[in-house]
């Protein structure tokens, strides 16, 4: 009989099982979109071939939960090993492992999964997974571990389907890229000096990873910050000036105009989406403009903070996220257009700071004093606090609405395009 107790973090057990059968469920769809032929290929280079993700997420979950947290046996040595781990290397480290031969089937793949999904649901439902003192299973921390962990995967897979070529992907019935909307205007928000919570405590939410703990105050000195997102249009101007420019990865030239390199097709450059680059990018971009990208302290200030000083848990309060809020919870396979969700804004009156793109920041992924690796994924955080990596905040189209909370931080390198983030401009006062 499946066990429906409550962990000490507050989460019924149940709850795990039917997030993970979601979880599972939308990884599938995901593959489901592709051609036969797409399976062996490597979209980005400093990614692993996608035959390598379909394996992944199920041996993460078993090698996680059922491996080591319960010290079960194996399924496949061999597999597991294979797909333990996939990040991005360094431009100068990137992954060779890429022939065929290295690979097996997607019949062994498909068959690999379905044995660790059933053990891992079976735990899921069936075992003790609240054990306070126990390294991986203290807070249940290992099953929160895998569930977020294949919800930001979803994110990875979606942002190298978009490196696809076209005839590689089957686009959904009745798909409608959101073009209306006009540029809006310029506008600054002064947000005044005041103090903004970074990270938080390990007792205060149900989990975190490990690089948002502990809780600290910074002091924020007062700061402009644009209303909206830098759209299409703008960015624009600024590759038209320049011919040394590199036009955004999202962008692509048909018949001598520029289009938005859609997931299932070019669509006419929306100018009223926000850009999507790199953090180099938005920084050359910020520079012309005698701006600035703003830190994260400025973006919790921007984003949770309110005139009376008290934080929200959302930009726009206490509410659960929902789709009037922003674009994310993969609810569009592109950005909207900037200034059309307004009850998504901040207390100061800033737009999409939680939706339709991350947010760079000019902050180093650097941790938090009082840092302790997370025993269920101790590489997670600690391999890139390198100087190389920073911080972007908020979420994109493709964010799952689980990881909507102030502490969550990603993290890229400064020059790394493929990601669904774009930025906004903010000034110092004197």
């Amino acid at each position: 009989m499946a066990s429906r107790a409550a962990t000490s973090s507050g989460v019924d057990q149940a709850v795990f099982a039917d997030w993970y059968r979601r979880n599972r469920q939308r990884s599938r769809a995901l593959f489901d979109l592709l051609a036969d032929e797409a399976y062996y290929s490597q979209p980005i280079s400093l990614r692993h071939p996608i035959v390598f993700y379909e394996g992944h997420l199920p041996a993460f979950s078993f090698n996680t939960l059922i491996k080591r947290a319960l010290g079960r046996p194996s399924i496949d040595e061999r597999l597991e090993q294979l797909f333990a781990r996939g990040i991005d290397p360094s431009e100068a480290d990137a992954s060779t492992r890429t022939t065929r031969e290295l690979w097996p089937s997607r019949a062994e793949v498909q068959a690999f999964a379905n044995e660790a999904d059933a053990q891992v649901l079976a735990a899921l439902t069936g075992d003790d997974l609240d054990r306070p003192g126990d390294p991986l299973l203290d807070r249940a921390e290992a099953p929160f571990a895998i569930l977020e962990h294949e919800a930001m995967h979803q994110e990875t897979l979606l942002y190298m389907w978009h490196r696809l070529p076209v005839e590689q992907k089957r686009a959904p019935a009745g798909y409608r890229p959101r073009v209306d909307g006009s540029v809006p205007r310029a506008e600054w928000i002064e947000v005044p000096a005041g103090r903004a919570t970074l990270g938080v405590n390990r007792d205060a939410i149900p989990f975190g990873w490990d690089n948002e703990f502990p809780a600290s105050t910074a002091e924020i000195a007062a700061f402009s910050i644009a209303r909206h997102n830098v759209t299409n249009a703008e960015y624009l101007e600024f590759v038209k000036q320049d011919d040394s420019i590199t036009p955004p990865m999202f962008w692509e030239r048909v018949d001598g105009e520029w289009h938005w390199r859609g997931m299932f097709g070019p669509v006419p450059l929306p100018p009223s989406w926000p850009v999507y680059v790199s953090q180099a990018d938005a920084e050359a971009f910020a520079r012309w403009r005698g701006a600035r990208l703003m830190t994260e302290a400025e973006f919790q200030r921007a984003a949770y903070g309110t005139p009376e000083g008290r934080e929200r848990r959302y930009p726009w309060g206490e509410d659960a996220p929902s789709a009037q809020h922003g674009v994310f919870d993969f609810s569009s396979w592109d950005p909207e257009p900037a200034d059309t969700h307004p009850a998504g804004r901040s207390a100061w009156g800033v737009d999409d700071l939680v939706g339709n793109g991350w947010e760079w920041t000019r902050t180093p992924f650097a941790p938090f004093a009082g840092f302790k690796a997370m025993p269920s994924y101790p590489e997670y955080s600690a391999d890139f606090f390198d100087g190389e990596h920073f911080v972007i905040k908020g979420a994109s189209p493709a964010t799952a609405r689980e990881l909507i909370r102030p502490s969550f931080r990603n993290w890229f390198r400064a020059r790394y395009p493929y990601v669904y983030a774009t930025f906004r401009l903010v000034s110092s006062h004197p």
